[in-house]
């Protein structure tokens, strides 16, 4: 409860002799002036001065001393002063007898004083009568209290009162730290932030590290993940998320350690590392372990693991789990398998549930099938839709569709993006392109790449063109080379038609599908290296378009291979053109194995030049066929001449 009692202004202490030799310390003479002052105080109360019986009686209280405040308290109470009534209703609180306390302050309440309605508001919420608590606590607040204000704004925050923010903003406007705090929480939540004092949750969201393996999000293959699972704020909120930075500043400054950390969260996210590395080495300080777990993050993405993991392991010994788990994906990185298995464990105990889930990715790595859908199962039942959607994968990889189907439906219900896309592939595997096709769909429109990339093919196949280029263009814009192949064709089918050649020869400038294929080309798309070799030899660029046709062939592309013997030969190198057409042939191309027998015919070798005509006959297609069939004939009779 407030104190009150300095409204009288306290005369100069009085001078006193020093023993010879000896100089009085600063702390010396303070001493001694506030026993002047009480001797002064003491002198006058007994007088009768109800004034300074009030005074001596608030510096009592300040000092403990109860049994010498309460008479002089009574004494100036009883001549009407109202400090002394407010301060005797502290001292009575103190030693237990609460209603003659709230009598007093009703009294000095009455008399108007702000800080003796604060007490008495709080007096009637604590037995529960809110009519009364709010009555006393506008009147103090109205009296422009900061404890009443803070008071009074949570109260009626408690009973979802808009009035609430009105005096909460009151409180922190007079430099009430907690207000500030509070004021920025609330405006943090108008703009859609995610609420970082809920247990188990971090600032700002942040994974140690998740891994894929066949389907999306696999069971295994993965070094941990610490659960900091944040929010942007999507709400256009602006000025909202300004000023709660104002306010978390002010709370930060004056020793709030959320608010410190609230801060750091802030300005990490602007990429301002540095300075929210203060606040969170402030918070940190100060007890917060949230902030030491954000603390250790930032170091650790700063390329110092070690200065991580000091404060990851003070984050963690405090009950933090995301630290705990954070400690346990350093350790699986490093190859630490039982150190890392008792830090997810520690993280559990906790109560964080992904360190039942990192267990079970270190379980499936280590090929530990049974531990792993132990772990995975807890997790999953506890909510955490990652583990049901690597539960649902687990149980699909051992063969049981039926089982793995509720899980991934569970997760991707949950907000799962990977388990939306697993769905997509379940149903597409059953024939179910309908079913199949709504949760691509699903995952796409959260940014599944490879569900954009399956959407925009679905709808090529109906041809609805553009919904298909704004699939393809938001799959390739992502980094399929995949979708920015599907979508270089497709822009490329829009073009004029041009005279077709094999190697091409008209000279063009570069369109938009040319930079797809390109893209795509050099993620290592093959068919696209073969078109942008293709494109290269159109603007007559022979050494770009050998670059790209050798690429495509030496990753496999029969396509390739062909024209890049083609172009061998129109430069005057057969021999090794035949090489690559060997390769071209032997991978199924037909017009390869028909430049082979027309090589081999000119050569003289007959038998080597048929057996290549046969070869071309069989693989087509049908204009090859005829022509590789007419040549066969040929050296045939020539053969039995």
């Amino acid at each position: 409860m407030d104190v009150m009692g300095d409204k009288a202004t306290l005369f100069e202490s009085g001078r006193f002799v020093q023993p010879p030799g000896e100089e009085p310390t600063r702390d010396d003479l303070s001493d001694m002036g506030d026993a002047a002052e009480e001797v002064r105080l003491g002198l006058a109360a007994q007088s009768g001065d109800a004034e300074a019986a009030s005074v001596l009686g608030s510096l009592l209280l300040r000092r403990g001393d109860l049994d010498g405040a309460e008479p002089q308290l009574r004494a100036a109470t009883a001549a009407g002063d109202r400090a002394a009534a407010n301060n005797l209703g502290v001292l009575l609180h103190q030693r237990g007898y609460p209603e003659e306390a709230a009598g007093w302050w009703r009294v000095a309440a009455v008399a108007g004083s702000a800080a003796a309605a604060h007490a008495l508001g709080r007096y009637h919420r604590e037995r529960g009568d809110e009519p009364a608590a709010e009555y006393w606590l506008r009147q103090s607040a109205e009296q422009d209290h900061v404890l009443g204000a803070y008071a009074l704004a949570d109260l009626l925050e408690h009973r979802g009162d808009v009035g609430a923010e009105h005096w909460m903003r009151a409180a922190a406007e007079r430099g009430h730290r907690e207000a500030a705090y509070r004021l920025a929480r609330a405006l943090d939540h108008r703009a859609g932030h995610e609420d970082a004092d809920r247990p188990g949750s971090g600032a700002p969201g942040r994974r140690a590290g998740a891994g894929r393996s066949g389907l999306a999000g696999a069971a295994g293959g993965a070094t941990g993940q610490d659960g900091r699972d944040g929010r942007t704020d999507e709400t256009g909120g602006d000025n909202a998320v300004a000023e709660a930075e104002q306010w978390y500043r002010q709370a930060a400054a004056r020793g709030h350690r959320r608010a410190a950390l609230h801060l750091g969260a802030i300005l990490e996210k602007r990429g301002e590392l540095k300075e929210a590395g203060r606040w969170y080495l402030t918070s940190a300080k100060d007890g917060e372990a949230r902030a030491a777990c954000a603390l250790g993050f930032l170091l650790r993405d700063a390329g110092d693991a070690e200065s991580a993991a000091v404060w990851w392991l003070r984050a963690a010994q405090e009950g933090d789990g995301n630290a705990a788990n954070a400690l346990g994906a350093l350790h699986a990185e490093r190859g630490e398998t039982q150190t890392a298995e008792r830090w997810y464990r520690a993280a559990l105990d906790a109560g964080d549930d992904n360190g039942a889930y990192n267990l079970g990715l270190l379980c499936a790595e280590q090929a530990r099938t049974a531990q792993a859908e132990q772990w995975y199962r807890r997790a999953a039942y506890a909510g955490h839709r990652e583990a049901a959607n690597a539960l649902a994968i687990l149980l699909l990889q051992g063969g049981d569709a039926t089982g793995a189907e509720p899980w991934f439906s569970k997760a991707a219900e949950a907000g799962s993006v990977d388990a939306a896309f697993n769905l997509g592939i379940l149903y597409a595997g059953r024939g179910e392109e309908t079913m199949a096709l709504r949760w691509y769909e699903r995952a796409a429109a959260a940014g599944h790449t490879e569900a954009a990339l399956q959407v925009g093919i679905a709808r090529l196949r109906e041809g609805d063109e553009q919904e298909a280029e704004r699939h393809l263009r938001c799959a390739a814009g992502a980094g399929s080379a995949e979708g920015a192949y599907r979508l270089a064709t497709l822009l490329d089918a829009r073009r004029p038609p041009e005279p077709a050649h094999e190697l091409g020869e008209i000279v063009h400038e570069k369109t938009e599908c040319e930079e797809w294929y390109e893209r795509a080309a050099t993620q290592g798309h093959r068919r696209a290296q073969v078109r942008v070799g293709m494109l290269a030899a159109a603007r007559g660029d022979v050494v770009e378009a050998a670059r790209w046709y050798r690429a495509a062939a030496e990753a496999g592309s029969r396509n390739g291979a062909f024209n890049l013997g083609l172009l061998l030969a129109r430069e005057g190198s057969e021999p090794e053109a035949a090489v690559w057409w060997t390769r071209a042939a032997d991978a199924g191309h037909g017009r390869a194995a028909l430049r082979l027998a027309l090589v081999y015919a000119r050569r003289g070798e007959l038998a080597e030049g048929q057996r290549w005509a046969d070869r071309a006959v069989a693989l087509g297609p049908a204009e090859v066929a005829e022509r590789a069939g007419r040549l066969r004939d040929a050296l045939r009779e020539e053969l039995s001449a």
